[in-house]
Protein backbone atom coordinates (compact mmCIF):
# COMPACT_ATOMS: atom_id res chain seq x y z
CA UNK A 1 0.00 0.00 0.00
CA UNK A 2 1.52 3.64 -1.02
CA UNK A 3 0.29 6.32 1.27
CA UNK A 4 -2.97 7.46 0.18
CA UNK A 5 -4.24 11.23 1.18
CA UNK A 6 -7.09 10.90 3.03
CA UNK A 7 -8.94 14.22 4.26
CA UNK A 8 -20.56 -27.11 -5.07
CA UNK A 9 -18.58 -28.65 -4.06
CA UNK A 10 -20.45 -31.99 -3.73
CA UNK A 11 -23.61 -32.39 -3.01
CA UNK A 12 -26.14 -30.91 -0.68
CA UNK A 13 -26.21 -31.67 2.73
CA UNK A 14 -29.63 -32.90 4.36
CA UNK A 15 -30.79 -29.96 6.07
CA UNK A 16 -32.32 -30.21 9.84
CA UNK A 17 -36.07 -29.94 9.95
CA UNK A 18 -37.85 -27.17 11.58
CA UNK A 19 -37.08 -23.55 12.81
CA UNK A 20 -37.06 -23.96 17.03
CA UNK A 21 -40.01 -21.85 17.55
CA UNK A 22 -39.56 -19.28 14.63
CA UNK A 23 -42.39 -17.96 12.86
CA UNK A 24 -40.20 -17.44 9.68
CA UNK A 25 -42.19 -15.83 7.10
CA UNK A 26 -40.93 -17.03 3.69
CA UNK A 27 -40.44 -20.61 3.96
CA UNK A 28 -41.42 -22.90 0.53
CA UNK A 29 -41.83 -26.63 1.45
CA UNK A 30 -43.54 -27.53 -2.00
CA UNK A 31 -39.93 -29.42 -3.14
CA UNK A 32 -36.88 -31.04 -1.43
CA UNK A 33 -34.93 -27.71 -1.91
CA UNK A 34 -37.33 -25.53 0.14
CA UNK A 35 -35.56 -23.14 2.24
CA UNK A 36 -35.54 -19.63 4.62
CA UNK A 37 -36.32 -16.47 2.16
CA UNK A 38 -35.53 -17.71 -0.86
CA UNK A 39 -35.66 -14.88 -3.00
CA UNK A 40 -38.58 -14.83 -5.41
CA UNK A 41 -38.13 -11.17 -7.17
CA UNK A 42 -35.47 -9.04 -8.85
CA UNK A 43 -33.74 -8.22 -5.84
CA UNK A 44 -31.61 -10.15 -2.16
CA UNK A 45 -32.07 -9.05 1.13
CA UNK A 46 -28.80 -9.31 3.36
CA UNK A 47 -28.95 -8.42 6.56
CA UNK A 48 -26.15 -6.28 8.79
CA UNK A 49 -25.97 -6.43 12.28
CA UNK A 50 -23.80 -4.11 14.01
CA UNK A 51 -23.08 -2.32 16.85
CA UNK A 52 -23.85 1.11 16.38
CA UNK A 53 -24.31 2.22 20.12
CA UNK A 54 -22.21 0.52 23.05
CA UNK A 55 -18.42 -0.29 23.89
CA UNK A 56 -18.15 -0.89 20.22
CA UNK A 57 -19.71 1.11 18.35
CA UNK A 58 -16.61 2.96 16.61
CA UNK A 59 -16.04 -0.65 15.55
CA UNK A 60 -19.78 -1.01 14.41
CA UNK A 61 -19.68 2.25 12.36
CA UNK A 62 -16.21 0.68 10.24
CA UNK A 63 -17.91 -2.72 9.60
CA UNK A 64 -21.80 -0.40 8.40
CA UNK A 65 -19.36 1.13 6.18
CA UNK A 66 -17.63 -1.59 4.47
CA UNK A 67 -20.60 -3.62 3.88
CA UNK A 68 -21.97 -0.40 2.34
CA UNK A 69 -19.40 -0.77 -0.27
CA UNK A 70 -19.61 -4.42 -0.59
CA UNK A 71 -23.13 -4.27 -2.04
CA UNK A 72 -21.55 -1.38 -3.97
CA UNK A 73 -19.11 -3.52 -5.44
CA UNK A 74 -21.46 -6.52 -5.60
CA UNK A 75 -23.81 -4.76 -7.62
CA UNK A 76 -21.61 -3.48 -10.23
CA UNK A 77 -21.23 -0.01 -9.01
CA UNK A 78 -18.12 2.00 -7.54
CA UNK A 79 -14.21 0.36 -9.10
CA UNK A 80 -15.25 -3.48 -8.24
CA UNK A 81 -12.24 -3.30 -4.97
CA UNK A 82 -11.96 -7.32 -4.60
CA UNK A 83 -13.74 -8.33 -6.93
CA UNK A 84 -10.87 -7.68 -9.04
CA UNK A 85 -8.02 -9.33 -6.68
CA UNK A 86 -10.06 -12.31 -5.24
CA UNK A 87 -8.81 -15.51 -6.62
CA UNK A 88 -12.69 -16.91 -7.43
CA UNK A 89 -13.91 -15.03 -10.75
CA UNK A 90 -17.59 -15.97 -10.01
CA UNK A 91 -18.78 -13.04 -9.41
CA UNK A 92 -19.35 -10.09 -12.00
CA UNK A 93 -20.68 -7.01 -10.58
CA UNK A 94 -24.23 -8.01 -11.86
CA UNK A 95 -25.79 -8.85 -8.04
CA UNK A 96 -25.64 -12.21 -6.84
CA UNK A 97 -27.13 -14.73 -9.40
CA UNK A 98 -28.23 -11.47 -11.02
CA UNK A 99 -30.54 -10.52 -8.43
CA UNK A 100 -29.77 -6.31 -6.80
CA UNK A 101 -28.21 -6.93 -3.12
CA UNK A 102 -29.93 -5.13 -0.98
CA UNK A 103 -29.64 -4.92 2.52
CA UNK A 104 -31.18 -3.52 5.87
CA UNK A 105 -29.31 -2.98 9.15
CA UNK A 106 -29.65 -3.53 13.21
CA UNK A 107 -28.17 -1.99 16.13
CA UNK A 108 -26.43 -5.31 18.33
CA UNK A 109 -25.55 -2.76 21.03
CA UNK A 110 -23.21 -5.06 21.86
CA UNK A 111 -25.48 -6.99 24.20
CA UNK A 112 -26.39 -10.59 22.93
CA UNK A 113 -30.35 -10.03 23.23
CA UNK A 114 -30.83 -6.46 21.17
CA UNK A 115 -28.76 -8.56 18.43
CA UNK A 116 -30.91 -11.71 18.20
CA UNK A 117 -33.93 -9.30 18.38
CA UNK A 118 -32.59 -7.12 15.94
CA UNK A 119 -31.28 -10.27 13.57
CA UNK A 120 -34.80 -12.07 14.37
CA UNK A 121 -36.69 -8.92 12.88
CA UNK A 122 -34.29 -8.83 9.76
CA UNK A 123 -34.91 -12.32 9.22
CA UNK A 124 -38.84 -12.52 9.42
CA UNK A 125 -39.82 -8.84 8.37
CA UNK A 126 -37.51 -8.15 5.59
CA UNK A 127 -36.75 -10.97 4.60
CA UNK A 128 -32.81 -11.50 5.08
CA UNK A 129 -31.50 -14.59 3.43
CA UNK A 130 -27.62 -14.34 5.28
CA UNK A 131 -26.91 -12.14 8.84
CA UNK A 132 -23.21 -10.83 9.01
CA UNK A 133 -21.81 -8.37 11.51
CA UNK A 134 -20.68 -8.03 15.36
CA UNK A 135 -17.83 -6.90 17.17
CA UNK A 136 -18.43 -9.34 20.19
CA UNK A 137 -18.26 -12.86 20.39
CA UNK A 138 -21.06 -12.99 22.87
CA UNK A 139 -23.18 -11.52 20.52
CA UNK A 140 -21.70 -13.86 17.69
CA UNK A 141 -22.57 -16.93 19.60
CA UNK A 142 -26.00 -15.62 20.11
CA UNK A 143 -26.77 -14.76 16.49
CA UNK A 144 -25.21 -17.60 14.83
CA UNK A 145 -27.51 -19.69 17.32
CA UNK A 146 -30.27 -17.78 16.17
CA UNK A 147 -29.63 -18.46 12.39
CA UNK A 148 -28.92 -21.94 12.52
CA UNK A 149 -32.37 -21.96 14.53
CA UNK A 150 -34.15 -19.89 10.99
CA UNK A 151 -32.03 -21.62 8.59
CA UNK A 152 -30.29 -19.10 7.29
CA UNK A 153 -26.48 -18.28 6.94
CA UNK A 154 -24.46 -16.18 9.47
CA UNK A 155 -21.22 -14.23 8.83
CA UNK A 156 -19.57 -13.47 11.18
CA UNK A 157 -17.82 -10.04 11.41
CA UNK A 158 -15.81 -9.50 13.96
CA UNK A 159 -15.68 -12.28 16.69
CA UNK A 160 -12.08 -13.29 18.59
CA UNK A 161 -13.50 -15.62 20.90
CA UNK A 162 -12.35 -19.01 20.60
CA UNK A 163 -15.89 -20.60 21.36
CA UNK A 164 -17.03 -19.24 18.32
CA UNK A 165 -15.59 -22.12 16.37
CA UNK A 166 -15.24 -24.21 19.24
CA UNK A 167 -17.69 -25.09 21.51
CA UNK A 168 -20.45 -22.78 20.00
CA UNK A 169 -19.62 -23.67 16.33
CA UNK A 170 -22.70 -24.12 13.88
CA UNK A 171 -23.13 -25.38 10.55
CA UNK A 172 -24.91 -22.56 9.54
CA UNK A 173 -22.16 -20.53 10.88
CA UNK A 174 -18.77 -19.06 8.66
CA UNK A 175 -16.00 -17.32 10.53
CA UNK A 176 -13.69 -15.05 9.04
CA UNK A 177 -11.77 -13.65 11.78
CA UNK A 178 -9.06 -14.92 13.75
CA UNK A 179 -9.56 -16.26 17.34
CA UNK A 180 -7.67 -16.14 20.50
CA UNK A 181 -5.67 -18.80 20.21
CA UNK A 182 -4.18 -17.75 16.74
CA UNK A 183 -3.70 -14.34 18.50
CA UNK A 184 -1.58 -16.31 21.51
CA UNK A 185 0.67 -18.72 19.16
CA UNK A 186 1.44 -15.35 17.00
CA UNK A 187 2.20 -13.09 19.82
CA UNK A 188 4.06 -15.29 22.23
CA UNK A 189 7.22 -15.53 20.60
CA UNK A 190 7.07 -11.89 19.70
CA UNK A 191 7.02 -11.48 23.84
CA UNK A 192 9.60 -13.50 24.38
CA UNK A 193 12.26 -11.52 22.38
CA UNK A 194 10.88 -8.42 23.51
CA UNK A 195 10.43 -9.13 27.05
CA UNK A 196 12.18 -12.44 28.07
CA UNK A 197 11.13 -15.58 29.72
CA UNK A 198 10.98 -14.88 33.27
CA UNK A 199 7.42 -12.56 33.71
CA UNK A 200 5.15 -12.33 35.77
CA UNK A 201 1.69 -11.37 34.03
CA UNK A 202 -1.31 -9.79 35.65
CA UNK A 203 -4.69 -10.12 33.90
CA UNK A 204 -7.63 -7.84 33.40
CA UNK A 205 -10.69 -9.45 31.49
CA UNK A 206 -13.68 -8.54 30.16
CA UNK A 207 -15.80 -11.10 31.60
CA UNK A 208 -17.84 -12.61 28.77
CA UNK A 209 -16.55 -15.71 26.28
CA UNK A 210 -13.78 -13.53 24.42
CA UNK A 211 -12.39 -12.06 27.57
CA UNK A 212 -12.22 -15.39 29.17
CA UNK A 213 -10.57 -17.51 25.86
CA UNK A 214 -8.32 -15.15 25.40
CA UNK A 215 -7.41 -14.84 29.15
CA UNK A 216 -7.04 -18.66 28.44
CA UNK A 217 -5.05 -18.69 25.53
CA UNK A 218 -2.65 -15.84 26.12
CA UNK A 219 -2.13 -17.35 29.52
CA UNK A 220 -1.08 -20.87 28.30
CA UNK A 221 1.03 -19.45 25.76
CA UNK A 222 3.25 -17.42 28.02
CA UNK A 223 3.22 -19.62 30.59
CA UNK A 224 4.37 -21.87 28.38
CA UNK A 225 7.59 -20.03 27.43
CA UNK A 226 8.36 -19.27 31.55
CA UNK A 227 6.21 -16.70 32.76
CA UNK A 228 4.55 -16.68 35.96
CA UNK A 229 0.45 -15.64 35.90
CA UNK A 230 -0.13 -13.59 39.04
CA UNK A 231 -3.75 -12.80 38.97
CA UNK A 232 -6.53 -13.14 36.63
CA UNK A 233 -9.34 -10.39 37.46
CA UNK A 234 -12.69 -10.26 35.64
CA UNK A 235 -13.50 -6.91 34.63
CA UNK A 236 -17.43 -5.72 33.66
CA UNK A 237 -18.22 -5.35 29.51
CA UNK A 238 -18.56 -1.39 29.20
CA UNK A 239 -16.92 -0.64 33.13
CA UNK A 240 -15.51 3.24 31.87
CA UNK A 241 -13.77 3.51 34.39
CA UNK A 242 -10.68 0.91 35.98
CA UNK A 243 -9.26 2.80 38.78
CA UNK A 244 -10.59 0.24 41.09
CA UNK A 245 -8.71 -2.56 38.90
CA UNK A 246 -5.57 -0.57 37.85
CA UNK A 247 -4.66 0.15 41.38
CA UNK A 248 -4.26 -3.20 43.05
CA UNK A 249 -1.61 -3.86 39.99
CA UNK A 250 1.37 -1.44 41.46
CA UNK A 251 1.28 -4.10 44.85
CA UNK A 252 1.11 -7.45 42.76
CA UNK A 253 4.65 -8.65 42.05
CA UNK A 254 3.26 -8.62 38.65
CA UNK A 255 5.76 -6.71 35.60
CA UNK A 256 3.14 -7.35 33.36
CA UNK A 257 -0.19 -6.14 32.79
CA UNK A 258 -2.04 -8.34 30.13
CA UNK A 259 -5.66 -6.13 29.07
CA UNK A 260 -7.85 -8.66 27.59
CA UNK A 261 -9.82 -6.09 26.42
CA UNK A 262 -11.70 -3.95 22.95
CA UNK A 263 -12.97 -1.10 21.89
CA UNK A 264 -14.10 1.01 24.16
CA UNK A 265 -13.11 -0.76 27.06
CA UNK A 266 -9.32 -1.05 26.31
CA UNK A 267 -9.02 2.50 25.44
CA UNK A 268 -10.14 3.35 28.89
CA UNK A 269 -8.24 0.60 31.09
CA UNK A 270 -4.86 1.51 28.58
CA UNK A 271 -5.31 4.86 29.02
CA UNK A 272 -6.10 4.62 33.04
CA UNK A 273 -2.93 2.39 33.46
CA UNK A 274 -0.51 4.40 31.59
CA UNK A 275 -2.04 7.66 33.92
CA UNK A 276 -0.99 5.56 36.93
CA UNK A 277 2.49 5.93 35.74
CA UNK A 278 2.78 2.02 34.92
CA UNK A 279 4.78 2.01 32.23
CA UNK A 280 7.41 4.44 34.46
CA UNK A 281 7.66 1.63 36.90
CA UNK A 282 10.45 -0.94 37.47
CA UNK A 283 8.90 -4.83 39.08
CA UNK A 284 11.24 -7.83 39.75
CA UNK A 285 14.34 -5.88 38.40
CA UNK A 286 12.85 -5.25 34.85
CA UNK A 287 10.54 -2.39 33.19
CA UNK A 288 7.11 -2.59 33.90
CA UNK A 289 5.26 -3.55 30.21
CA UNK A 290 1.82 -3.63 29.63
CA UNK A 291 0.15 -6.12 26.58
CA UNK A 292 -3.06 -5.79 24.49
CA UNK A 293 -2.99 -9.42 23.11
CA UNK A 294 -5.73 -7.91 20.46
CA UNK A 295 -6.47 -4.19 19.25
CA UNK A 296 -7.38 -2.18 16.10
CA UNK A 297 -6.27 1.26 14.49
CA UNK A 298 -9.74 2.30 15.60
CA UNK A 299 -8.51 1.61 19.41
CA UNK A 300 -4.88 3.16 18.88
CA UNK A 301 -6.65 6.18 17.37
CA UNK A 302 -8.40 6.65 20.73
CA UNK A 303 -5.83 5.49 23.36
CA UNK A 304 -3.54 8.20 21.81
CA UNK A 305 0.06 8.35 22.82
CA UNK A 306 -0.97 5.26 25.60
CA UNK A 307 -0.90 3.13 22.55
CA UNK A 308 2.95 3.60 21.56
CA UNK A 309 5.13 0.93 21.71
CA UNK A 310 2.30 -1.57 23.10
CA UNK A 311 2.23 -5.53 21.16
CA UNK A 312 -0.65 -7.12 20.38
CA UNK A 313 -2.20 -9.01 16.86
CA UNK A 314 -4.82 -8.31 14.52
CA UNK A 315 -6.61 -9.94 12.01
CA UNK A 316 -5.50 -7.61 8.98
CA UNK A 317 -3.93 -4.48 8.65
CA UNK A 318 -4.19 -1.56 5.89
CA UNK A 319 -1.00 -0.74 5.12
CA UNK A 320 -0.07 -4.71 4.25
CA UNK A 321 1.37 -4.64 0.27
CA UNK A 322 -0.97 -7.57 -1.09
CA UNK A 323 -2.66 -6.50 -3.99
CA UNK A 324 -6.15 -7.52 -2.37
CA UNK A 325 -5.14 -5.21 0.55
CA UNK A 326 -4.53 -2.33 -2.09
CA UNK A 327 -7.23 -2.55 -3.51
CA UNK A 328 -9.72 -2.71 -0.92
CA UNK A 329 -7.73 0.50 0.74
CA UNK A 330 -8.39 2.69 -2.25
CA UNK A 331 -12.13 1.82 -2.51
CA UNK A 332 -12.29 2.47 1.06
CA UNK A 333 -10.49 5.37 1.28
CA UNK A 334 -11.63 7.45 -1.84
CA UNK A 335 -15.30 6.88 -0.73
CA UNK A 336 -14.99 7.51 2.83
CA UNK A 337 -11.53 9.42 3.70
CA UNK A 338 -9.56 7.71 5.39
CA UNK A 339 -8.34 3.75 5.86
CA UNK A 340 -10.22 0.66 7.22
CA UNK A 341 -10.21 -1.00 10.34
CA UNK A 342 -9.40 -4.57 10.02
CA UNK A 343 -13.21 -4.96 11.13
CA UNK A 344 -13.92 -3.43 8.27
CA UNK A 345 -12.46 -5.61 6.34
CA UNK A 346 -13.67 -8.89 7.80
CA UNK A 347 -17.34 -7.75 6.98
CA UNK A 348 -16.63 -6.64 3.45
CA UNK A 349 -14.67 -9.82 2.91
CA UNK A 350 -17.51 -12.17 4.77
CA UNK A 351 -19.99 -10.18 2.22
CA UNK A 352 -18.23 -11.34 -0.94
CA UNK A 353 -17.45 -14.44 0.34
CA UNK A 354 -21.07 -15.19 0.81
CA UNK A 355 -21.96 -14.08 -2.43
CA UNK A 356 -19.25 -16.04 -4.22
CA UNK A 357 -20.52 -19.35 -2.16
CA UNK A 358 -23.70 -18.37 -3.77
CA UNK A 359 -22.81 -18.12 -7.10
CA UNK A 360 -20.44 -20.63 -7.45
CA UNK A 361 -22.86 -22.94 -6.01
CA UNK A 362 -26.24 -21.20 -8.57
CA UNK A 363 -28.28 -21.30 -4.97
CA UNK A 364 -29.64 -19.44 -2.53
CA UNK A 365 -30.10 -22.85 -0.20
CA UNK A 366 -28.38 -22.26 2.74
CA UNK A 367 -27.11 -26.19 2.53
CA UNK A 368 -25.84 -25.19 -0.70
CA UNK A 369 -23.69 -22.10 0.24
CA UNK A 370 -22.37 -24.67 3.48
CA UNK A 371 -21.18 -27.27 0.61
CA UNK A 372 -19.74 -24.36 -1.21
CA UNK A 373 -17.65 -23.08 1.70
CA UNK A 374 -16.36 -25.89 3.22
CA UNK A 375 -13.28 -26.66 2.71
CA UNK A 376 -12.76 -23.19 0.31
CA UNK A 377 -9.61 -22.16 -0.14
CA UNK A 378 -8.80 -18.71 -2.22
CA UNK A 379 -6.65 -15.38 -2.02
CA UNK A 380 -6.64 -12.08 -3.07
CA UNK A 381 -8.86 -11.35 -0.36
CA UNK A 382 -6.10 -9.07 1.57
CA UNK A 383 -4.63 -12.36 4.05
CA UNK A 384 -2.71 -14.26 1.83
CA UNK A 385 -3.98 -18.03 0.84
CA UNK A 386 -7.19 -18.68 2.84
CA UNK A 387 -8.88 -22.09 3.66
CA UNK A 388 -12.44 -22.35 5.45
CA UNK A 389 -11.97 -25.22 7.14
CA UNK A 390 -15.10 -27.48 6.81
CA UNK A 391 -14.60 -29.51 10.24
CA UNK A 392 -15.26 -26.23 12.45
CA UNK A 393 -15.84 -23.53 9.80
CA UNK A 394 -12.87 -20.84 10.54
CA UNK A 395 -10.49 -19.80 8.69
CA UNK A 396 -6.94 -20.27 8.50
CA UNK A 397 -4.30 -17.83 7.53
CA UNK A 398 -1.39 -15.68 8.17
CA UNK A 399 -1.67 -13.42 11.28
CA UNK A 400 -0.64 -10.13 11.81
CA UNK A 401 1.44 -8.88 15.06
CA UNK A 402 1.71 -5.17 15.60
CA UNK A 403 2.91 -2.33 17.93
CA UNK A 404 1.96 1.03 18.28
CA UNK A 405 4.25 3.33 16.52
CA UNK A 406 6.68 5.06 18.76
CA UNK A 407 6.68 8.42 16.23
CA UNK A 408 3.79 8.00 14.27
CA UNK A 409 3.68 10.27 10.94
CA UNK A 410 -0.29 10.82 11.79
CA UNK A 411 -3.18 9.62 13.24
CA UNK A 412 -3.84 6.67 10.44
CA UNK A 413 -0.20 5.35 11.13
CA UNK A 414 -0.10 5.12 14.67
CA UNK A 415 0.41 0.75 14.50
CA UNK A 416 3.24 -0.71 12.88
CA UNK A 417 3.50 -4.16 11.87
CA UNK A 418 5.95 -6.52 13.46
CA UNK A 419 5.79 -9.30 11.53
CA UNK A 420 3.21 -11.12 9.53
CA UNK A 421 3.05 -15.02 11.32
CA UNK A 422 2.64 -17.68 9.05
CA UNK A 423 -0.24 -19.79 8.54
CA UNK A 424 1.63 -22.99 9.77
CA UNK A 425 1.98 -20.81 13.22
CA UNK A 426 -0.99 -20.21 14.42
CA UNK A 427 -3.34 -23.73 12.86
CA UNK A 428 -4.29 -26.16 15.43
CA UNK A 429 -6.25 -29.44 15.11
CA UNK A 430 -10.19 -28.88 15.16
CA UNK A 431 -10.40 -31.11 18.32
CA UNK A 432 -8.10 -28.87 20.14
CA UNK A 433 -8.76 -28.89 23.94
CA UNK A 434 -9.53 -24.96 23.78
CA UNK A 435 -12.18 -25.67 21.32
CA UNK A 436 -13.45 -28.84 22.69
CA UNK A 437 -17.32 -29.59 23.21
CA UNK A 438 -18.82 -28.32 20.48
CA UNK A 439 -20.23 -29.76 16.98
CA UNK A 440 -21.20 -28.46 14.12
CA UNK A 441 -24.16 -31.02 13.55
CA UNK A 442 -26.53 -30.34 10.05
CA UNK A 443 -26.83 -27.65 7.96
CA UNK A 444 -30.04 -26.17 8.44
CA UNK A 445 -32.22 -24.93 6.04
CA UNK A 446 -34.88 -23.92 7.55
CA UNK A 447 -37.88 -25.24 6.23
Amino acid sequence: MRRQNFSRRGLLKTGAVGSAGLALPTIFTSSASAFTNAPTGSSVTLGFNVPQTGAYADEGADELRAFQLAVEHLNGEGDGGMLNTFSSKALDGTGILGKKVEFVTGDTQTKSDAARAAAQSMIQKDGAVMISGGSSSGVAVAVQGLCQEAGVIFMAGLTHSNDTTGKDRKANGFRHFFNAYMSAAALAPVLQNLYGTERKAYHLTADYTWGWTQEESIAAATEAMGWQTAEKVRTPLGAGDFSSYIAPVLNSGADVLVLNHYGGDMVNSLTQAVQFGLRERQANGQDFQIVVPLYSELMARGAGSAIAGIPGSQNWDWKLEDEGTKAFVKSFGEKYGFPPSQAAHTCYVQALLYADAVTRANDFNPCAVVEALEGFEFDGMGNGPTLYRAEDHQCFKDVVVVKGAENPQDEFHLVEIVEVTPTAQVTYAHDHPMFAGGALGECNPGA
